[in-house]
């Protein structure tokens, strides 16, 4: 056999590996993670950190760490890391080194073949840098491909009919969106337009200089001015960001910011998801205008587009699938994590190049779009029905979505909740699968927020629950099946009528079985259990109790009280994970 080739993703705030083993992809992780920080520093001692490690330091010693170094690619240009300066390429070396040693501790033998991804934007002089990198970590670098050929491979590999597809690349540092034709496993890049200089960083940048101008009204400190403060800061914009792909506030905390004429400065504020896409509304303008720069260089309209795919950890933002959305009439891929895409899209290009056999790349997506039912306009008229999608069709399993909405009357103390399953803009015309009332709510004006969040599980499970937002009132439901065709009484219906053309006796139920909530009750224990090791002792004690509920629950088959501390557990579950 030949020597294996590892494909990688080097990027901006990011970087993976990944190989193809017995046919399949496998993005190889370091300590149980498939993510390597694309970050550089120094110890204590003058010894080198890589990854996490330094991401973690960046917040003590901002000024020996070094981040987001492939926005410097083909630069001439230095940086200065401890007391010594070193080219945009030695930086990149040392991630890709890290990368060949953990590609290494999986195989168990020395690597020293790689494919490299860059931006399908990057000049010939980043091309080239990147390709130095390589040679400086110990690589041969088989090849460097474009990002969007990497991503369009892990979607079209197995494709033989011809499909037309947008690949829409917004990572930490970098921007591209490319038009590709995708036929018998072969990727050509139609046309490609972006920007080397626009990513998730920018969006950073947003929430970094709301929260500095949040602190100079408040507490009259210009915060720039200390740099551990700002690294802080900085970590915080992030985990922000994170959290408002999913969620539709942020709380933003941070304890003993820094002390300013002898008094601790504390950090406390919330910021809406609204307020966040307004931020950065413009830049999403940037990329959409580039979208429409390739599609011409294409001599393509969107009419012509088969499929949308998303690549980066930036397209998680929820507006810029709906703006995207708008443009083409349909829901963009992202059933691969598209953190993830690129690397396994690599190791795919390697394992070509090497003669191997590639399967098809499998994932869990739920096949339906999941939302509720608001006050709204529909064909440019007032509606009290229009849909509101929350979970959209083809977003991998499992998964949690959080949005807002709000009262529309003065002094309305109930809402009715409805769940749809379905795509059209009418809800009427979607399959309605749950309902409830949420009742005893704050006698306020029109406008008292309440959040609903959707959990659908791997097993088709949808936790449905609807929260008050300023009272943490809360009311849930669970829909059973809620990817099923068939209810369970058409279900049975059907075993008995397919099994007598056979000549078979109709099926016994299993009374002794467990129903599909205590078997997701039983995996979300195993779940909050693998954390014990990692949470504090009070958090630990909380999830102690409702496991111990939930035990009690199942026993007694008291099917409500199951509900309630599942629906607890969950929610320190996701907390601790977010």
């Amino acid at each position: 056999m030949n020597e294996i080739i590892i494909g990688i993703d080097l990027g901006t705030t990011n970087s993976e590996v990944a190989i193809v083993e017995n046919g399949q992809v496998t993005v190889i992780t370091d300590n149980g993670k498939k993510i390597l920080p694309s970050v550089v520093g120094l110890d204590d001692n003058g010894g080198i950190l890589v990854g996490e490690s330094a991401r973690n330091q960046y917040l003590v010693y901002p000024e020996r760490t070094i981040k987001s170094i492939k926005r410097l690619m083909g630069q001439d240009t230095q940086v200065v890391l401890g007391e010594q300066s070193y080219a945009p390429q030695e930086i990149s070396a040392i991630i890709l080194k890290r990368l060949k040693e953990i590609a290494e501790h999986h195989l168990g033998h020395s690597v020293s073949k790689a494919v490299i991804t860059v931006p399908a934007y990057f000049s010939d002089a980043q091309r080239q840098a990147t390709h130095e990198a390589g040679q400086i970590a110990g690589l041969e670098v088989i090849r460097i491909i474009n990002e969007p050929t990497a991503a369009a491979l892990v979607y079209g590999s197995k494709q033989t009919e011809q499909k037309r597809m947008l690949v829409y690349d917004l990572g930490g540092g970098t921007f591209d969106v490319s038009v590709v034709n995708v036929e018998a496993g072969v990727v050509e890049v139609l046309s490609s337009h972006g920007d080397n200089h626009l990513g998730g960083d920018d969006f950073d940048e947003q929430i970094i200089n709301h929260i500095v101008d949040h602190l100079q009204e408040t507490q009259q400190i210009d915060v720039r001015t200390h740099s551990k403060a700002m690294a802080r800061i900085t970590r915080a914009a992030e985990n922000a960001k994170f959290t408002l792909s999913d969620q539709p506030y942020a709380t933003i905390e941070e304890e003993y910011l820094l002390e300013h004429d002898g008094v601790a400065v504390h950090l406390s504020m919330e910021l809406s998801r609204s307020v966040y896409e307004d931020m950065i509304a413009n830049y999403i303008d940037v990329t959409l205008d580039a979208l429409h720069i390739a599609l011409k260089g294409a001599k393509l309209t969107a009419s012509d587009i088969d499929e949308i795919v998303l690549v980066g950890g930036s397209t998680r933002t929820p507006c810029i699938r709906e703006r995207l959305f708008d443009i083409f009439g349909f829901e963009a891929h992202s059933a691969v994590d598209p953190d993830l895409c690129v690397a396994m899209g690599a190791a795919i290009q390697a394992a070509m190049i090497n003669g191997q056999q590639v399967d098809a790349v499998l994932v869990d997506v739920t096949p339906y779009t999941y939302g509720t039912c608001a006050l709204g306009f529909l064909y440019g008229e007032p509606y009290e029905h229009q849909y509101c999608p929350i979970i959209h069709k083809n977003t991998p399993l499992p998964n949690r979505k959080t949005e807002a909405y709000m009262t529309a009357t003065d002094s309305q103390d109930a809402v009715e909740v409805t769940i749809y399953q379905g795509e059209d803009p009418d809800a009427l015309n979607n399959t309605k699968i749950g309902e409830f009332l949420v009742d005893g709510l704050r006698d306020v004006p029109a406008g008292n927020v309440i959040t609903l969040t959707l959990d659908l599980d791997i097993n088709g499970i949808l936790h449905v629950s609807a929260i008050e937002k300023a009272t943490g009132l809360q009311k849930s439901i669970t829909i059973k099946n809620a990817m099923a065709r068939f209810e369970q009484g058409a279900l049975d219906t059907a075993q008995k009528r397919v099994g007598q053309l056979f000549g078979q006796a109709a099926p016994q139920s299993n009374t002794t079985s467990d129903s599909p909530e205590v078997n997701a009750a039983r995996q979300l224990i195993t779940k909050a259990q693998d954390l014990f090791d990692k949470v504090s002792a009070e958090d630990q004690e909380d999830m102690v109790d409702l496991i111990e509920a939930i035990h009690d629950a199942i026993e007694e088959q008291a099917n409500d009280d199951l509900q309630t501390a599942v629906v607890k557990l969950t929610d320190i579950i996701y907390y601790l994970e977010s």
